[in-house]
């Protein structure tokens, strides 16, 4: 009977699930397997090159590019998230409530409002610059808006949230005792971060640091509008694939090698999480 309830209560997020989320995928998949029309559209004929024309030296280093913008914004993003994240689990317990809000607050204004902000913070004529002259700062101020370093600012201010909250869930379960032990054995403050600390919280960074790397592979908008166009990322690659070159079999053959790339990454994650479970639990002593 249990067993009847708990499955009636996760249908309806299966069906959904199913309906928006396995449904298009497969038939994206299905529509990489075809050729492109002569004048657009799909003709029906199957084929492999598709995914032979990824492979290709240009698409090959758009998805480098891509891969090397995301993997800097969710490094950034992991070592800022748990400096922030070891500091709110610091706090008095009563504080921390207040703190996570106000860590989580941008989530509740909208991607493109945010992202528009920087491009008002960084410009020519933005706030950033203003102050600078108030300060008596008269040279040539550095291109800060469309270039790579904007992009990866805008990726990591965005997303940083996730890295927040993936660490402080396993720094706030963190008992003190285990750091006043290596205290009481000589270890300093550093050594007992970077020994004890550290090792027990690392799977909630790993998973944001996941978390932003795969958001932020995929992503268009940050790039078209911190990037100017200056330079594509796979996820600009796919958006004209499918609205401007009206290649539709290759923009889904494009798409299905991202979210593999994403799935390989999400399963390592959670295969690394659950043997790092399994090594704390077995580390336990049994009573008895």
């Amino acid at each position: 009977m249990q067993d009847r309830r708990s499955l009636v209560l996760v249908a309806p997020a299966f069906a959904w699930l199913t309906a928006f989320m396995v449904v298009p995928c497969l038939l994206i998949l299905a529509l990489a397997f075809f050729r492109r029309g002569l004048y657009g559209g799909i003709d029906y004929e199957f084929t492999f090159e598709n995914f032979a024309m990824v492979l290709d030296p240009l698409y090959a280093r758009i998805f480098l590019k891509s891969a090397w913008i995301a993997g800097l914004a969710a490094l950034i993003a992991a070592v800022v998230g748990y400096a922030a994240a070891y500091a709110i689990a610091s706090m008095p317990r009563h504080r921390q409530p207040a703190l996570l809000f106000f860590a989580i607050l941008p989530f509740w204004s909208n991607y493109l409002v945010r992202t528009y902000a920087w491009i008002v913070l960084l410009n020519r004529e933005g706030l950033i610059v203003g102050i600078a002259r108030a300060l008596g700062f008269s040279g040539e101020m550095p291109q800060m808006l469309y270039t790579e370093g904007a992009v990866v600012l805008g990726l990591v201010y965005n997303y940083l949230p996730f890295v927040i909250l993936a660490a402080y869930a396993p720094l706030s379960r963190l008992n003190p005792e285990i750091s006043e032990a290596s205290r009481d054995l000589g270890a300093g403050r550093w050594t007992t971060f970077r020994r004890v600390v550290l090792p027990i919280t690392l799977p909630g960074v790993a998973t944001g640091f996941v978390f932003v790397f795969v958001l932020s592979i995929g992503n268009f908008v940050t790039p078209a509008l911190l990037g100017g166009g200056q330079f594509q990322m796979i996820g600009n690659l796919v958006y004209d694939q499918f609205l401007s070159a009206n290649d539709w079999p290759f923009g889904s053959a494009l798409s299905m090698v991202l979210i593999a790339v994403m799935l390989v990454l999400l399963t390592a994650q959670t295969f690394a999480n659950e043997r790092a479970s399994t090594g704390r639990q077995s580390a336990e002593p049994v009573d008895g």
